[in-house]
């Protein structure tokens, strides 16, 4: 290929597009930030940082090669494009846009997939175990399953599940969203139930902290849905319109079902219902009409927000409900399509409403069963070999202390300092142990997130 079949205006959306999606790691370390107690903000917000660096490293060194570089099995790729190797080249084109821009925007995905199991785990988890984690969960889950749904090769076989199987999955819902949550439940399992929870209330700490995340993730993920046509044309458009209508829509849902269980529409609940409508319109918005997004979006938020209270009856405590919003959400969005799928949409598959039958549906289960239990076992492993090795869950005594003091030797506010500056400095500064205690149990308040 040569020079003259780069289209400028597609190399500058999906460009831009990449830069969106970056944005979405930080605005997921102000939504998770705001959402954990005053002790743990750094590290959450550390958490997500670190796995920019982390993965990053990765991906040039060798995690774009494994997942698009070529085929192995069809399950993964190859070493052909190590380090980036000959991407600079004038011919080096993937479709009508340079290779190394779609690099650089497939790095962004690969990113913030683990990051969002980092939620599952606020409080508890010891910062290099963290680190590890990252490191052999996006290397042994992340680049095969990405692989396996991304992976096309012209006419010849691509990856299993996305031309084998032939799932859709348009921008994440499988590779993201089942991906990370199935890994959040495992770590969530592992490293076990926080210091009193379901006893004390875990109440977030900073929700305009949350508002923010939040805008920023919804703002991002038009690149991360719109972005994945890689091209700036009817497709891309179509997406970001399913994205913005499915987003509003499941806001209404979750704030319905808030309201009838708690009587209270939240701004907590305002802020989750946007994030469930963004990771289940992820894997439909090519495949769904507005109308359909429409549907899709008040479905989700309301399943979901069901499904943030079943870790009470289930008894493991994802922290920042991980697995009731990624999990649940994006196996909500991916087979959604097997019922409101339209021919019309970009992704050209009629659902079981459009008359097109159970078949796009059991392949939408198919594939999201196999990613999920695949996910769930390696991230159990490599959570338990963490823990017996180098250690994952802090000790008692350092999590009720708090994990930014002892794994980061900070924190986030000065309140001593705020103190000393009132008259007569007779001002007495509350332990975060007594800031975190309030009247309501734990688990209504957890059932209202």
């Amino acid at each position: 290929m040569t020079l003259m079949e780069i289209n400028a205006g597609d190399t500058a959306w999906v460009l831009v597009s990449a830069a969106l999606v970056f944005l979405m790691t930080p605005g997921l370390a102000f939504f998770y930030g705001g959402m954990v107690r005053v002790k743990s903000v750094l590290n959450m917000m550390m958490m997500s940082a670190i796995t920019i660096a982390v993965v990053t490293v990765l991906w040039v060194v060798v995690g774009y090669s494994l997942t698009f570089g070529g085929d192995t099995g069809r399950v993964i790729g190859d070493f052909s494009v190590a380090g980036l190797k000959g991407l600079m080249a004038p011919e080096a084109v993937s479709g009508t846009i340079p290779t190394l821009a779609f690099v650089a925007f497939q790095l962004m995905f690969a990113i913030i997939t683990p990051a969002l199991i980092s939620g599952a785990i606020a409080d508890r988890a010891t910062f290099r175990g963290w680190i590890v984690f990252v490191a052999l969960w996006t290397s042994l889950v992340y680049f095969p399953v990405a692989h396996s749904v991304w992976f096309l090769d012209g006419d010849n076989p691509g990856g299993f599940i996305g031309t084998g199987i032939k799932a859709i999955d348009f921008a994440g819902g499988t590779a993201v969203h089942v991906n990370a949550g199935a890994a959040a439940l495992a770590l969530a399992i592992v490293l076990g139930r926080r210091v009193g929870w379901r006893k004390d209330p875990m109440r977030p700490h900073s929700l305009p902290l949350v508002v923010l995340g939040a805008g920023l993730l919804w703002f991002g993920w038009f690149g991360f849905n719109a972005g994945s046509a890689l091209s700036a044309g009817t497709t891309a458009a179509v997406t970001f319109v399913n994205t913005q209508v499915a987003t509003a829509a499941a806001v209404i849902g979750w704030l319905i079902v808030e309201r009838i269980r708690h009587g209270k529409a939240t701004t907590l609940g305002m802020a989750s219902g946007a994030i469930a409508g963004l990771v289940a319109i992820t894997p439909a918005c090519g495949a769904v009409t507005p109308v359909g997004a429409l549907i899709l979006g008040v479905v989700a938020g309301g399943i979901c927000a069901f499904a943030v209270s079943l870790k009470y009856k289930l008894g493991f405590d994802d922290s920042l409900d991980v697995v009731g919003v990624h999990l649940v959400g994006g196996l909500v969005g991916s087979l959604a399509i097997g019922f409101l799928g339209s021919a019309a949409a970009p992704s050209a598959v009629d659902g079981l409403f459009y008359g097109g039958g159970v078949d796009q549906l059991g392949r939408q289960a198919l594939a999201n069963l196999i990613v999920g239990v695949y996910s769930f076992v390696v991230a159990f492993i490599l959570a338990k070999l963490i823990d017996l090795t180098i250690g994952f869950r802090l000790k008692e005594d350092d999590e009720v202390a708090g994990v930014d003091q002892v794994e980061h030797a900070e924190t986030a506010y000065d309140f001593l300092a705020a103190g000393s500056g009132l008259r007569g400095h007779s001002t007495v500064v509350r332990t975060t142990a007594q800031d975190d205690v309030d009247t309501d149990t734990a688990e209504k308040e957890g059932a209202k997130v």
